[in-house]
């Protein structure tokens, strides 16, 4: 009994790579405060839908560029973050994908308290779609599954 993975067309593996540096990009621009950029990365019309613990209540919702903006501004209250992205599944369909994919974010907040680090659990659920730019976010799914906060020691 073999349970081998399937072999990708070339096709295949180029999509699959292009999803993967997608979803690179969104960490990269977050943790760079790049919003603009970050808001690129969507094909017209997509949004993100934002979870705090469940997918089973009402999420916070982006659907014009100025309230992603607005969005991925609020990152500017931390001094620093570091997102890291592990697995992910890629599920292509054509010149749409589905693709969940795991992050560990850390959020570094100083304030008159001193250090606290916040690291959250992030799944996202994305739906992708090609575009002629490349892949891009048709929708993004944003599910904060766990928080941590600790105090930070510089």
């Amino acid at each position: 009994m073999t349970n081998a993975p399937k072999r990708l067309t070339p096709e295949e593996a180029a999509d699959r790579l292009a999803i993967r540096e997608l979803i690179d990009a969104y960490a990269h621009h977050a943790d760079f405060r790049e919003p603009e950029q970050q808001y690129g990365l969507y094909a017209e019309g997509g949004r993100t839908l934002v979870y705090l613990g469940s997918t089973d209540v009402e999420p916070q919702v982006l659907t014009t560029a100025e309230e992603h903006l607005a969005g991925f501004d609020a990152l500017s209250q931390y001094a620093a973050t570091t997102h890291l992205n592990g697995q992910s599944i890629i599920r292509l369909d054509g010149d749409s994908a589905t693709a969940e994919s795991y992050c560990l974010a850390h959020h570094l907040l100083e304030g008159g308290e001193g250090r606290t680090l916040i690291v959250m659990a992030i799944r996202y659920e994305d739906v992708l779609t090609r575009t002629p730019e490349g892949w891009r976010f048709a929708e993004r799914r944003l599910v904060i599954t766990w928080t941590d906060s600790r105090p930070s020691q510089p």
